[in-house]
């Protein structure tokens, strides 16, 4: 069971948004929501969870700041949507783990493969609170911002209606960044295509 706790006006860069807080008797989550979604199908959706080297010290290892730019612009260019942001850091390993797998990465060793070395999972993130908020926000279907498929199968499994997914793909601008995209095709099965990287001229 989730319980809505507040709600208020949140303007940002991007547009103006309803901030609501949902608690569920252990963590506290968050919908940022644009227009009328109660009871509205096709809702533009984007389930995302924090990171702490992206939102707070602007990583370049990963993409998460930029993807939570491109959802809120999004939203704010169709005039309704919902961002739901979920405190499961390190893919629900928490931020213990992504500071232990640091040195393996500096290796060239992929995040999840990191974790799996040291004993976490690959992904220990958990989709349920964001089918409750959705429930509680009485959309009926959601079309969801994401790359991974395995997000799509776990909603729907908790009983939401993904009538379809839009592709949220930052170009790789850093050697991390690709890292991090090719981890995301090989080992978690994500939908994108990184382009090879262009061979060096010789002498």
């Amino acid at each position: 069971m989730i319980l809505l706790l507040a709600k208020g006006h949140l303007k940002t860069r991007f547009g103006e948004f309803t901030e609501c807080l949902f608690y569920d008797g252990q963590k506290e989550s968050v919908a940022l929501v644009k227009g009328d979604v109660a009871h509205a199908e096709d809702v533009l959706l984007r389930v995302h969870s924090h990171c702490f080297p992206a939102h707070i010290f602007n990583s370049i290892e990963c993409d998460c700041r930029d993807q939570m730019e491109m959802a809120q612009q999004r939203i704010q260019a169709e005039g309704r949507g919902v961002i739901i942001w979920l405190d499961q850091a390190g893919k629900g390993n928490g931020h213990l783990a992504e500071l232990l797998t640091a040195p393996l990465r500096a290796q060239g060793v992929p995040q999840t493969e990191a974790y799996h070395r040291l004993g976490f999972q690959r992904d220990a993130r958990s989709f349920e609170r964001a089918a409750d908020i959705i429930r509680s926000l009485e959309i009926e279907s959601v079309r969801l911002m994401t790359n991974n498929p395995e997000k799509v199968k776990n909603l729907t499994d908790l009983g939401i209606n993904v009538s379809g997914t839009q592709a949220i793909f930052i170009t790789p601008d850093s050697p991390e960044l690709r890292l991090t995209y090719l981890d995301k095709v090989k080992n978690q099965g994500h939908s994108i295509e990184v382009q090879p990287t262009e061979a060096t001229p010789s002498a």
